[in-house]
């Protein structure tokens, strides 16, 4: 009985866990709004994004940083629009995961589809966007979200 209590009271709370959403959700939202400065404050600075696909059947990584995203988001023209579904969270004290598969629109398109796997980070803001792994897939399962509603 007393370990079982242990191992309960070692779980993080749902509301760290909840604030790991809100804050994947806040990057998903400052990049449907274009918005820089909301991006800024959710993804820690020396961050790292790398986009996996297949390409003529091999692996091909397309690496950048936050501060490149950041330039890419204020020149895009385009609509952005990123869901996630089914989302996978740990947390372990100041360090969390959020693995989820997700689609992304582009002007009210599917432009692709495939698994997000981002790091967070506790900061005394809150919770951070360090950095992720993302596939890119062309072929897409219909989400259990339905069709994207502007």
């Amino acid at each position: 009985m007393l370990a079982c209590a242990v191992t309960l009271a070692a779980q993080p709370s749902n509301t760290e866990k909840d604030a790991v959403l809100k804050a994947v959700q806040t990057f998903f939202d400052t990049m449907a709004a274009q918005d820089v400065e909301g991006a800024r404050a959710i993804l820690q600075p020396q961050g790292r994004f790398h986009a996996m696909s297949l390409r003529d059947g091999k692996p091909d990584v397309r690496a950048f940083s936050n501060e490149e995203y950041f330039a890419i988001l204020q020149a895009s023209k385009q609509k952005m629009r990123e869901r996630a579904w089914n989302p996978e969270v740990s947390v372990h004290g100041l360090v969390a995961t959020f693995r989820a598969p997700y689609d992304f629109w582009i002007d009210g398109k599917l432009s692709h589809c495939g698994v997000d796997a981002f790091d967070l980070i506790k900061t005394e803001d809150g919770w951070k966007i360090a950095g992720g792994v993302y596939t890119v897939e062309s072929k897409c399962a219909p989400s259990p979200l339905g069709p994207l509603k502007q």
